[in-house]
């Protein structure tokens, strides 16, 4: 599993400059990301940089796990009133539309939420810093590191693993 680490730069030309490092560094694209304020990163970073991978994704699963259970205890409690008629196949049923669209809802509202880098540290992206996230694993990790304080950029401690696969 990935580990993420989150390193703040005062603006986005050391931001660029740190990204730079990172790819020079052999650190993927995909692998780096992007965290500031709405009107820097709706100006001057590109979407595929900027750091949306766990919002979508917790929210959905929030919605399913919600869904899902709620479709359950509906249909459980629709089982036990006979003149409902309803059968094991229409809790399962029930199950599954639940799931279905607490997973969609979910996903909806989760893409509204702000990320866990984004909440931790929103007053130093207030502040109008640029933060530089690096989802990796092992020798890569350190050669990110390395390549991050070659630039300067300030390591910020956040101790989660990264949604990235």
């Amino acid at each position: 599993m990935k580990t993420r680490h989150v390193f703040s730069t005062p603006d986005i030309d050391a931001a660029e400059d740190a990204v730079n490092a990172l790819r020079q560094a052999g650190v993927p694209n995909d692998d780096i990301s992007l965290v500031a304020r709405h009107d820097v990163e709706n100006v001057a970073i590109p979407d595929d940089q900027q750091d949306t991978s766990d919002d979508f994704g917790r929210g959905g699963l929030k919605g399913l796990l919600a869904g899902g259970g709620s479709g359950l205890l509906v249909g459980l409690v629709a089982i036990a009133v006979p003149p409902l008629g309803l059968t094991l196949a229409g809790v399962a049923a029930m199950t599954l539309v639940g799931a279905g669209v607490g997973g969609w809802v979910g996903m909806l509202t989760g893409t509204s939420e702000p990320s866990p880098v984004r909440r931790k540290f929103e007053d130093e992206i207030a502040a109008g810093h640029v933060l530089v996230v690096v989802d990796g694993e092992g020798d890569m990790l350190t050669v990110a590191d390395e390549a991050m304080f070659a630039v300067g950029a300030t390591p910020l401690p956040f101790d989660a693993p990264s949604a990235m696969s």
